[in-house]
């Protein structure tokens, strides 16, 4: 069962997209679904986009929930490392 429930954050960042190319992505947005291609009944789905751009301007990424789960604690720990005047 699906819950559709859609999360969307502004963020500010690049991304490498379609060819190969760096992207400026401004948009994420995050939902818990069937995959289109990861080997799993259900997995976190994390699209990053510039709206300001065409639909294929996007990053997207398919994780367990345990991956996903890893994934966050990793970028705390990363974050946690770091000094605070560098988080400005």
């Amino acid at each position: 069962m699906c819950t559709y429930l859609t999360v969307k954050a502004e963020i500010d960042g690049s991304a490498k997209g379609p060819g190969g190319s760096w992207m400026h992505v401004s948009d994420a947005t995050v939902y818990f679904d069937h995959p289109v291609h990861a080997m799993a009944e259900h997995t976190l789905n994390i699209d990053f986009t510039d709206p300001s751009r065409d639909p294929a301007a996007r990053v997207a990424v398919e994780l367990t929930a345990e991956s996903a789960r890893r994934l966050v604690a990793a970028i705390q720990e990363a974050l946690a490392a770091v000094p605070e005047e560098m988080l400005t």
